[in-house]
């Protein structure tokens, strides 16, 4: 365990809450729209919308927002009230005031982990409201560097790497999305540890088992430290 040099933290549903609020915010969408369509219809207008603007936008609260009016647009055929529009805007203002609500053993890994290793956040999202996140949630001590990615790709993660100047054998990952957080990791020869958060986005979903000497997966992010300290 000693060659591990940076130990890597996703943000969103690894250190603090994040999916429930946006969950929180399709389900008043969705209410909203309901003169329109069904539920069901209304939300699948809305992920389809955003998979496709993730080029463009990226991911985090003013992408998703962009998206939402979008969508709404569709569904209602471009006749919707400009209230309605409004309505989605305070949505996403909302997103942005959330507190920042800590996951269970968050802070005890870190106490246990700072000044054995390099400690950094890798995540997505908006540049903004990560680092916003990071300061209100208090944890910004904790880390000698802060990654706000635009993707989670084998190459975004050999960026990383270069620039914190280890090997990949020496970077080891934390988080809670296999699609993002585990896969592009164990590709490049790092090693990875799976903590499922209650919630998953459908696009970080993967359908299949993953079976690797470098991964593992713990129900409790504290659980790690078996392996690290």
């Amino acid at each position: 365990m000693t060659n591990f040099k940076v130990i890597a933290f996703d943000a969103d549903d690894t250190l603090f809450v994040n999916e429930t609020y946006f969950a929180e915010a399709e389900e008043k969408f969705c209410t909203l729209m309901s003169d329109y369509h069904s539920k069901q219809s209304i939300s699948q207008e809305l992920f389809k919308t955003q998979i496709n603007n993730l080029p463009t936008y990226g991911y985090g609260i003013k992408g998703y927002i962009l998206s939402m009016i979008e969508a709404a647009m569709a569904i209602s055929n471009n006749t919707i009230p400009v209230e309605y529009i409004e309505k989605i805007i305070q949505y996403g203002k909302e997103l942005a005031e959330k507190p920042i609500e800590l996951l269970e053993g968050v802070e005890e890994t870190l106490d246990a982990l700072y000044g054995k290793y390099k400690l950094v956040v890798a995540t997505k999202g908006d540049l903004l409201d990560q680092r916003r996140k990071l300061h209100k949630s208090g944890l910004g001590k904790y880390f000698h560097h802060i990654e706000v990615m635009s993707d989670k790709q084998e190459i975004d993660y050999l960026d990383l790497i270069k620039r914190l100047d280890i090997k990949p054998e020496e970077f080891f990952m934390i988080g809670n999305s296999l699609k993002s957080d585990i896969l592009p990791v164990l590709e490049i020869g790092g090693h990875a540890v799976h903590v499922p958060f209650h919630t998953t986005w459908a696009h970080e979903k993967i359908n299949h088992k993953i079976e690797h000497i470098n991964f593992s997966t713990y129900p409790k992010i504290n659980h790690v430290l078996v392996k690290l300290t």
